[in-house]
């Protein structure tokens, strides 16, 4: 499974989001630090969920960045995220 698709896999599963845009960008980093062959090294993440109501922005990415924490560690370089609660 390609990590554009473990990625929104693992966020609607945990987060049952209203909202969910995950775009690879990894072209736009061609040649930077983190870039690989084959992309799938740079996300954006947009998404809106009910689950991070009374969270801060950063418990929101904290709480990502925990499911997210075996592709983070296995392939994912950069992962820029919109999280709201709305």
């Amino acid at each position: 499974m390609k990590y554009f698709d473990r990625i929104k896999s693992k966020l609607e599963g945990n987060f049952f989001p209203s909202s969910l845009e995950v775009v690879d960008e990894s072209n736009l980093h061609a040649g930077h630090s983190g870039a690989r062959p084959g992309g799938e090294t740079h996300f954006r993440v947009s998404m809106v969920s009910a689950s991070f109501k009374g969270m801060s922005r950063i418990d929101r990415q904290r709480a990502v960045h925990k499911v997210l924490k075996s592709e983070l560690e296995e392939r994912i370089h950069a992962l820029s995220l919109d999280l709201s609660e709305k």
